[in-house]
């Protein structure tokens, strides 16, 4: 059996997806990223990383976000791996 595989956001593939398993950040971290409906439970994408540390554009249920080098490099994710 694999073993699950974690990588921060950033560290991730365009294309990969996953679930978020935890935010290693503060209060005010987990709460800016659950206004915009990104909390541990919710199955993301990863669309796309600018260069040199820009953005990193996800999508969760129907909506895309995009959300800064730093604070993805926060948001820890379990990838999803072919059956």
């Amino acid at each position: 059996m694999p073993e699950n595989i974690q990588l921060t956001l950033s560290q991730m593939e365009a294309g990969q997806a996953g679930t978020i398993v935890q935010i290693l950040g503060g209060w005010g971290l987990n709460r800016r990223l659950e206004a915009l409906g990104i909390r541990p439970g919710k199955k993301v994408t990863k669309i796309s990383t600018m260069l040199f540390h820009g953005p990193v554009t996800l999508r969760t249920d129907h909506t895309q976000v995009a959300v800064g080098f730093g604070m993805a490099n926060k948001i820890l994710v379990e990838i999803d791996t072919p059956a």
